[in-house]
C-alpha cells in the first residue's frame, strides 16, 4: 500500500482528494501538510501543521509515493497579487521540489484551463509558469490537470459564484467555444487525479485539459 502526500487539503479539490484517499484501501497513509488542522481524525490520516515559509525546517518529512498538489487562493482573500503568487506558485513549487529531491515518484497538480506562461492574464500566466517549472523536476511521472471553474461546497462562500457557474454552464451549451470553460465538480477532478495516479504504463509528463478530465 502507498503513502499519499497532499497540500491544499482544506481547499475545494484538496478536501475531496483527502476524503477519497481515506476511503481507498490502496493507501496506507494519507499525509497532509496544512497551516491549520483539518478538524478531524482518521486511522490512516497523518496531519502536519507547518509554516510554508519555513520549509527548510521540515522538508525531510515530505516523503511518500505520490504528491497531490491542490493549493490555491484568490487576490480577494490574501489582498494582493504578490501574496497570491506566494501561495499559488512559490509554496507549491518549493514543496514539489523538496518532494522530488526526497524520492517521491509521482506528482499530480491542479492547474487551470488556459494556463499559459505567455498569457497577459496574471492568474493564467502564474499557473502556466508553475506548470513549466514543475515539469522540469525529476519525478518519475508528472500529471497536470487543467479544470475550468470549480463547482462544489466551499467553506468560504464567494459572492456570485453559484450564479456565475450556472450562467457559464448555460452559455457553454449554446456557444461551442465556451465548452472549454464549463464548470466541473471538484469531486470529479479529485477522482480523475486518483484514477490517473493508479494507472500503469503512462508517459512521464501528461497534461489533462477539461474534456479529458471529464472522460477519466
Amino acid at each position: 500500500m502507498k503513502t499519499a502526500l497532499i497540500i491544499g487539503a482544506t481547499g475545494l479539490v484538496g478536501s475531496c482528494i483527502v476524503k477519497s484517499l481515506l476511503d481507498d484501501e490502496r493507501y496506507k497513509v494519507v499525509k497532509v501538510f496544512v497551516r491549520k488542522t483539518l478538524g478531524f481524525t482518521h486511522p490512516r490520516l497523518e496531519e502536519r501543521i507547518v509554516n510554508f515559509e519555513e520549509i527548510e525546517l521540515w522538508k525531510n518529512d515530505i516523503r511518500g509515493d505520490e504528491l497531490f498538489s491542490a493549493m490555491g487562493t484568490t487576490i480577494k482573500t490574501v489582498g494582493s497579487k504578490l501574496a497570491q503568487y506566494k501561495v499559488d506558485f512559490t509554496y507549491q513549487y518549493n514543496f514539489a521540489k523538496a518532494a522530488a529531491e526526497n524520492g517521491v515518484e509521482r506528482y499530480l497538480l491542479v492547474s487551470s484551463a488556459g494556463a499559459n506562461l505567455k498569457s497577459r492574464n496574471f492568474y493564467l500566466k502564474m499557473k502556466g509558469e508553475l506548470d513549466e517549472k514543475v515539469s522540469l523536476l525529476p519525478f518519475k511521472q508528472i500529471y497536470i490537470f487543467r479544470p475550468s471553474f470549480l463547482a462544489g461546497d466551499r467553506k468560504e462562500k464567494r459572492k456570485g459564484e453559484k450564479w456565475g457557474n450556472s450562467a457559464i454552464k448555460f452559455f457553454a451549451r449554446v456557444i461551442p467555444p465556451l465548452r472549454k470553460y464549463r464548470p466541473i465538480e471538484a469531486g470529479t477532478v479529485a477522482d480523475a487525479m486518483i484514477k490517473t495516479a493508479n494507472k500503469q504504463n503512462q508517459g512521464k509528463i501528461m497534461i489533462y485539459e477539461l474534456d479529458q478530465i471529464f472522460q477519466i
